[in-house]
């Protein structure tokens, strides 16, 4: 079975395209590592939910939207190595200065996560 890491943070509807530009580079660097799929995916039908949702679990702003996102690996192990050398890339680190970002990353929920059923 697979392990995927997974994201969901709010992005500045102004912003989308700043960030999509900054996923495509990001994704080239995960999957020159080796990470099998690289995915970044707008929110197109997402509402607030009464206890809880995708909007509430980054606290969005009506001038924001939702991106949910992903990336494949064939194991723990894999996604551990391939990490380890993407955040020590310079093409990476040149991305994600907190204050050049077109998104909020202290709102970014993030986590690793093993599969339990791949059809």
């Amino acid at each position: 079975m697979r392990y995927v890491d997974g994201f969901v943070v709010p992005v500045p509807k102004k912003n989308v395209q700043a960030y999509r530009r900054l996923a495509q580079k990001a994704g080239k660097i995960w999957k020159e590592y080796g990470a099998l799929e690289y995915i970044e995916c707008v929110a197109d039908d997402v509402k607030p939910g009464k206890r809880t949702s995708f909007p509430q679990s980054v606290k969005l702003k009506a001038d924001e939207v939702v991106v949910f996102s992903w990336i494949v690996y064939k194991s723990r192990a894999q996604r551990d190595r391939i990490n380890k050398q993407v955040m020590k890339d310079p093409r990476l680190s040149a991305m994600m200065d907190p204050k050049k970002t077109p998104f909020d990353s202290k709102r970014m929920i993030y986590g690793g996560f093993k599969s339990i059923v791949e059809l």
